[in-house]
């Protein structure tokens, strides 16, 4: 597995962005985009936090990431996001 990434650099290794990271569990063959988990500041939402599974996600945009869910579609900017998780294991976290 992946080491946690963090928004800090952590042992020398480089950090990579949550959309980066995103992308690679999206195209890494070895994962299942569907067992993501991403949790991001949403206002409104019951403790301005909402999250969302892979399989919800569209599109991965350079700004954005959208959301589609019980037919509400949302377009995130990546700078919201608090949390991503794969098989409920924090792989990235701000």
């Amino acid at each position: 597995m992946f080491p946690l990434h963090t928004s800090h650099q952590d042992r020398g290794c480089p950090m990579l962005t949550s959309h980066e990271l995103l992308l690679k569990y999206r195209h890494d063959q070895r994962f299942v985009f569907s067992d993501i988990t991403v949790w991001y500041v949403d206002r409104g939402a019951l403790g301005d936090r909402s999250y969302v599974h892979g399989r919800d996600i569209r599109t991965l945009d350079a700004c954005y990431f959208e959301i589609t869910h019980e037919d509400i579609t949302k377009y995130i900017p990546y700078h919201r996001i608090r949390k991503i998780a794969h098989r409920e294991e924090t792989i990235w976290e701000r």
